[in-house]
């Protein structure tokens, strides 16, 4: 099984908002990371817009614990009333430096103002606990939805760039 790759020994970060727990990302969250990513709403935005594959999901959350190991931080498993509703948080750019904040929530919680708080307090920590000087936002032009929760929260356009083989509007926080 999957699962069994992952190690689950680091004890989680856990921090809270008004009504979002966010911790670190374990093993047991692969089943609901492969239904979230199975979704076709939540990858067609994606230059292929095609669900993952289980090994693709177990990838994906493996890069994730990999993260908080060799960093400290990275993107958390995010619960709301006790439940697992997505991820979501701040990593390393590797293409455009800085911080890429990133978050992926199940349309059932779409239109609740999660994502916006979940946004809100990933750049509190970034800024005031990372004490970083810039956060970006890569997002599909056609997403309307991320842009405006990424404007609400203090970014601005900056330019487009090329990710993944598709044309993709860079937001930044900071300098």
């Amino acid at each position: 099984m999957l699962e069994k790759e992952f190690n689950d020994s680091a004890s989680p970060a856990i921090r809270h908002t008004a009504r979002l727990q966010l911790r670190t990302p374990v093993a047991g969250d692969f089943h609901f990371l492969t239904e979230l990513f199975s979704r076709p709403e939540l990858v067609a935005h994606r230059p292929m817009p095609r669900p993952d594959s289980p090994e693709e999901s177990a990838a994906r959350l493996s890069r994730d614990i990999g993260h908080w190991k060799d960093h400290g931080f990275g993107r958390w498993a995010v619960e709301a009333a006790g439940a697992l509703i997505g991820f979501g948080g701040v990593t390393l750019s590797k293409e455009f430096g800085g911080l890429n904040l990133s978050y992926h929530l199940q349309p059932a919680s779409w239109g609740q103002g999660y994502a916006t708080e979940l946004v809100r307090e990933t750049l509190a920590f970034a800024f005031d606990e990372l004490h970083a000087e810039r956060v970006i936002g890569l997002v599909r032009p056609i997403n309307a939805a991320s842009s405006r929760i990424l404007e609400k929260c203090g970014f601005r356009f900056e330019r487009e760039v090329m990710l993944h083989g598709a044309p993709t509007n860079m937001y930044a926080l900071g300098s």
